[in-house]
């Protein structure tokens, strides 16, 4: 049979196939060059070539080549593992003397070589090559996954440890393709992994490498953690509680125990059991911050999954944080920021069930605090001889010094929710903590005119709504959130204390403006600035926090506002305007350059479901020439990886559109279950006539608007991003200020001047031509 023969008959037996549409053998010479096997296969450039000839220095794509009788097969994958290099070679009808693989070499010219297989098809790139005398049997993909999955099967019920141990260092690395985890499981693989644990007999490096195949193999979902047994969860938990344990299975076995909290809550009461919180705290106090973040995860995962009455953390935890991660040198990365976002939020929210309780007028407990409040103002020794209408006419008038609205029944001022509750317990806090400050905060205001006193029980019950809602106290936990307060893990009660410090700014800022009754709403508005303003500097202590937010007095508040208000003016007169709009086009067109070089840079990208925040990350970024999108999976530690390093890609070409919000086929697929801050941040780009998706969740607002107008410029549409508007708003500000220079001091005015009319004469000219005579 002649070599074109020979070609022609496996281009047919391919073509022929379910599995080869898409091919058209006439357009392609009957020369196979390269099969793209599926999706899975990351489809790059990576080429595996056999022959009796030398080995190829480097692997190098120029420099291997079929021998004349030898036998070329080109296979379309980059970044693929050695044992389907074996099993490949173990199928192919010709006897192979030296197998080749360029693994981790980037072929520049690959587009030749290799086409991005859309689902489950493969496809043939027809391409001229050396004609060969023999060919390679077509190999479905499936087949080479179950071979694989066999072959590791055996390897890891071998008894020699060095087989085993290269056998489970193989399975921790293609476990994370899902064809081959189906595969395996089918087998009953994972039991063989999880009898491994059981047994603790094998050393660290065998462990790491088991444990890492498991957890690889779990998190497909094909297998329930509830099938688990009791002993495997102890082993498991034996590796975090022991002090002398790797830290590498330390690690992977934090992730496991993280996993079944999650999965289950008959798992969640056996983890609780085993692990001990000081292990854990612990843990938080290592130097790794790979481990400090996986003990930080699952103490996340056992707060939000135990009950109100369980949500107890020891002060020695927030200690341990605020020491060892927040004023530690080193930054804080984007997880561990989201768990401390995370347990704030959960924390906080404990307050949720005061604050949306109103004050039982029948409840005896919550009268005695209010007369509690009003005993801690006011002298009350002689008040037991008073007879009972003096007493409750006393009683009044104290609780309207106090400032509460209904004076005979005070506590209809706490029916409102929010605050509730909330509002008494922190006024009673504020009494009993600071005794002094609250009966100089009542006397003082007691004694002006009644309209210039500021009154304690309304400020108190709005100044708790304005920080309720300043801390997001109700607010459903976000799964991609991240903004935390570094001063909440300084104190004990932050609310509290945080009341105790704003109520006697509230008080002085009364007294700077001048406040009467009527300017109540303007006065919180003020204070309500004052806080935002402060908090967001991030102050680590409280004593910091009140040193600056008694900084930020109300002149400053009006120093800022005014300036803000001139610059608005500034910017709205018309001739500015005008101007504005010829700059705009310049401005826009920069913007866009801007985003594009961003999604050339790329961003990580962690991948969210519905079930848990994973610690998974890909990464996603545009190529130079703005004609490929590509994106991979990579590791926590990496950073802006090489473009070539990324397996999948999207031409630009095919996008056909882009969607956001609950519009996102994942924001669908979990329609219900997801709040509204990862619904802002979701966005979807559909290719290939819109059968296909990739689906993003931004890791913040700035890189969501960063993408979005990014790839509607690549779409050619308009941005319409909110973060677009406001860099081009302040480019133009720039801009016109520079323009501007030299009219400083000079007012613009509305209209251009009017144009004066001729002279009657121009007699008042200068006659120069004497003067040179």
């Amino acid at each position: 049979m002649s070599d074109g023969a020979a070609a022609a008959q496996v281009v047919e037996r391919v073509a022929s196939s379910s599995e080869g549409r898409g091919f058209d053998s006439s357009s392609h010479q009957g020369y196979p060059a390269v099969v793209s096997l599926g999706k899975a296969l990351h489809p790059t450039c990576l080429c595996w070539w056999w022959s009796e000839g030398p080995t190829a220095p480097n692997g190098s794509l120029a420099s291997v080549g079929p021998p004349q009788g030898g036998c070329g097969y080109k296979v379309a994958h980059h970044h693929w593992q050695c044992v389907n290099v074996r099993v490949l070679a173990s199928v192919c009808e010709c006897p192979n003397k030296a197998l080749y693989k360029c693994d981790y070499y980037y072929c520049f010219y690959c587009y030749y070589y290799c086409y991005n297989a859309a689902g489950t098809n493969l496809f043939i790139l027809g391409y001229p090559v050396i004609q060969t005398s023999l060919m390679p049997t077509f190999v479905s993909f499936l087949w080479i996954q179950g071979r694989c999955a066999e072959d590791l099967y055996k390897g890891i019920q071998s008894s020699d440890a060095g087989v085993l141990c290269d056998s489970l260092k193989e399975l921790a690395g293609v476990s994370k393709d899902v064809t081959f985890a189906q595969e395996f499981i089918s087998r009953d693989g994972y039991l063989l992994l999880v009898k491994i644990v059981e047994d603790s007999n094998e050393s660290n490096l065998i462990m790491m490498h088991t444990l890492t195949a498991f957890m690889q193999l779990m998190d497909h979902g094909i297998v329930s953690w509830e099938n688990l047994s009791s002993v495997f969860i102890k082993k498991i938990a034996n590796f975090v509680n022991a002090k002398a344990t790797d830290e590498s299975i330390q690690q992977v076995s934090l992730d496991i125990l993280e996993n079944m909290v999650l999965s289950s809550h008959s798992l969640f009461l056996q983890v609780k059991l085993e692990v001990t919180m000081e292990r854990l705290i612990a843990h938080l106090q290592v130097t790794n911050q790979q481990i400090q973040t996986k003990a930080m995860a699952l103490l996340m995962a056992l707060l939000q999954t135990a009950g109100d009455a369980d949500r107890q953390v020891p002060l020695l935890f927030f200690c341990c944080l605020f020491q060892n991660i927040i004023l530690s040198s080193g930054l804080v990365q984007d997880e561990m920021a989201h768990y401390l976002y995370v347990l704030q939020s959960v924390t906080l929210n404990s307050l949720e069930v005061r604050m949306r309780m109103p004050l039982d007028c029948y409840s005896q407990e919550q009268r005695d605090i209010l007369h509690a409040l009003r005993q801690a103002a006011f002298e009350t020794d002689s008040e037991n001889s008073l007879s009972h209408e003096r007493r409750r006419s006393l009683c009044a008038k104290e609780f309207k010094k106090l400032g509460f609205s209904n004076n005979s029944n005070p506590g209809q001022d706490l029916v409102r929710t929010p605050p509730g509750l909330l509002a008494l317990d922190t006024m009673h806090y504020f009494a009993s903590r600071y005794p002094d400050a609250y009966s100089r905060f009542v006397l003082e205001n007691s004694s002006r005119e009644d309209k210039h006193e500021c009154p304690f029980a309304r400020s108190s019950i709005q100044l708790t709504l304005v920080l309720c809602e300043i801390l997001r106290i109700g607010e459903p936990t976000s799964e991609t959130g991240s903004d935390y307060h570094p001063i909440f893990f300084s104190q004990d009660k932050l609310l509290e204390e945080l009341f105790c410090v704003c109520i006697q700014l509230l008080n002085k800022t009364w007294k700077e403006m001048r406040a009467t009754q009527e300017d109540f709403d303007k006065v919180m508005q003020v204070v309500r600035e004052q806080i935002t303003r402060t908090l967001s500097s991030k102050p680590t202590s409280l004593e910091l926090f009140k040193n600056k937010v008694n900084a930020l007095n109300y002149g400053e508040i009006l120093k800022l506002r005014q300036t803000e208000r001139l610059h608005q003016e500034e910017t709205l007169a018309p001739p500015v305007l005008e101007l504005k709009e010829r700059l705009k086009p310049e401005l826009l067109e920069l913007i866009r350059q801007q985003r594009l070089n961003r999604l050339c840079q790329g961003t990580m990208f962690r991948k969210v479901s519905s079930r848990r925040r994973q610690d998974k990350l890909w990464y996603c970024r545009l190529s130079p020439n703005h004609k490929m999108l590509h994106f991979g999976d990579i590791e926590e530690d990496a950073e802006n990886p090489p473009i070539e390093t990324l397996q999948d890609k999207i031409p630009v070409s095919d996008i056909k559109g882009l969607l956001t919000g609950k519009d996102c086929p994942h924001m669908k697929e979990n329609k219900g279950k997801q709040n509204k801050e990862v619904l802002d941040l979701a966005f979807s780009i559909t290719y290939d006539v819109e059968e296909y998706s990739l689906n993003f969740v931004a890791p913040s607002r700035t890189d969501f608007c960063l993408w979005t107008d990014g790839l509607s410029v690549l779409l050619g549409r308009e941005m319409s991003s909110e973060s677009m508007r406001s860099e081009l708003e302040i480019l133009l500000s720039m801009e016109i200020k520079l323009r501007l220079l030299d009219l400083e001091n000079i007012s613009i005015p509305d209209n251009a001047p009017a144009i004066p009319k001729p002279p009657t004469n121009y007699n008042f000219c200068y006659d120069f031509s004497h003067n040179e005579q």
